[in-house]
C-alpha cells in the first residue's frame, strides 16, 4: 500500500495558510496508474494536481472541500 500525501513543499516554507482539497479527479475504488493525477488541492491562490505514487486501486481517505495541512495523507493506493 502506498500513501498519497500532500507534499509539504507546496506550502513555500510554511508561509501559506492550510490548503483545501478542491476535488477528486478519480473516484474511490477506481484503478490508477503511477504518476496519474488523482486530486486537485488549492493552497493560497494556486491549484495543484496530486499524483498517485503507485499503480493500484485508490482508497480516498479525505473528503473533497476539506481543509488539509502539509504532509497529510489524503488517500492510499492498494495493489
Amino acid at each position: 500500500m502506498a500513501d498519497i500525501r500532500v507534499a509539504e513543499e507546496l506550502w513555500s516554507a510554511g508561509m501559506l495558510p492550510a490548503g483545501v482539497l478542491e476535488r477528486w479527479l478519480v473516484s474511490s475504488g477506481a484503478r490508477v496508474r503511477a504518476g496519474e493525477a488523482v486530486a486537485a488541492v488549492r493552497i493560497g491562490e494556486a491549484l495543484h494536481d496530486i499524483l498517485s505514487p503507485a499503480s493500484g486501486r485508490l482508497e480516498v481517505l479525505a473528503p473533497a472541500h476539506e481543509v488539509i495541512d502539509p504532509g497529510r495523507v489524503i488517500a492510499a493506493v492498494q495493489g
